[in-house]
C-alpha cells in the first residue's frame, strides 16, 4: 500500500558535511522502500561527508546541487541532524529559502535532531509543536514554538523527532505523513 501510494512522490534530503549519518540513511532507507525518489541536495558538489556519532562517517554522493534544485520539484524534505550540519545549513540564505518554500507550499517536512535549527532561521518554528535534541529547546522556545521531550511529535505536515534513539518511532511517522500529503496534492491535482 505505502508503495503505492508513494509512486512517484519526490523528497529532497537537505544536507552538507557533517549530517548524523544514521538520521539520513534510515529514514532514506524507510522512503525508498516504500516507494519514495530520494535525492540527496547540498550546497556542496560531488559528495558530502557524514558524521558517525563520535568521529567523521561516510561519503555520499550529492544528486543534486542545491543551486539547480527547485522545491516546486519536491513533495517533501527531510531535515537530517548533526551539530555541523543544521549550523551550516542555517548560515546558507538559499538553503534556508529551500525550507521555507517547503513551509510556504504547505508540503510535508520531517525534521531530526538538530535539524530544527534551520527551521527557526526559515521563520517556520513559530506557533509549531515540535521535539529536537534537547539542547535546541530554549532556542526553539525562543523562536515561538512549544518545545517537547517526546521521541516523535506531528504537528500538521511537519514531524519532528530528537535522536537516533528514536528513528524506528520516528519512521513510521514520516512516512505515514509524506503518504498522507501525497494522497491530498493528488486529490488537488484531479480537482
Amino acid at each position: 500500500m505505502a508503495s503505492e501510494t508513494f509512486n512517484g512522490l519526490k523528497v529532497a534530503i537537505l544536507v552538507t558535511d557533517g549530517f548524523e549519518q544514521v538520521e539520513m540513511t534510515e529514514p532514506r532507507k524507510a522512503l525508498d522502500a516504500a516507494g519514495a525518489e530520494t535525492q540527496l541536495v547540498s550546497p556542496k558538489d560531488g559528495q558530502v561527508k557524514a558524521w558517525k556519532f563520535t568521529e567523521w562517517g561516510d561519503t555520499f554522493p550529492v544528486n543534486m546541487p542545491l543551486d539547480s534544485a527547485r522545491p516546486e520539484d519536491f513533495d517533501a524534505i527531510l531535515l537530517p541532524g548533526g551539530v555541523i550540519n543544521p549550523d551550516k545549513l542555517r548560515t546558507l540564505p538559499e538553503a534556508v529559502g529551500f525550507v521555507k518554500a517547503f513551509f510556504d507550499a504547505g508540503k510535508p517536512v520531517a525534521s531530526i535532531c538538530h535539524g530544527p535549527w534551520t527551521i527557526i532561521e526559515a521563520g517556520a518554528a513559530r506557533g509549531r509543536r515540535l521535539t529536537s535534541w534537547p539542547s535546541l529547546q530554549t532556542d526553539l522556545r525562543n523562536a515561538g514554538a512549544d518545545w517537547v521531550d517526546q521521541p516523535v511529535v506531528v504537528d500538521g505536515n511537519l514531524v519532528t523527532s530528537r535522536k537516533p534513539d528514536d528513528i524506528p518511532a520516528f519512521n513510521p511517522e514520516v512516512i505515514r505523513l509524506f503518504a498522507s500529503a501525497r494522497g491530498q496534492s493528488r486529490q488537488t491535482a484531479a480537482e
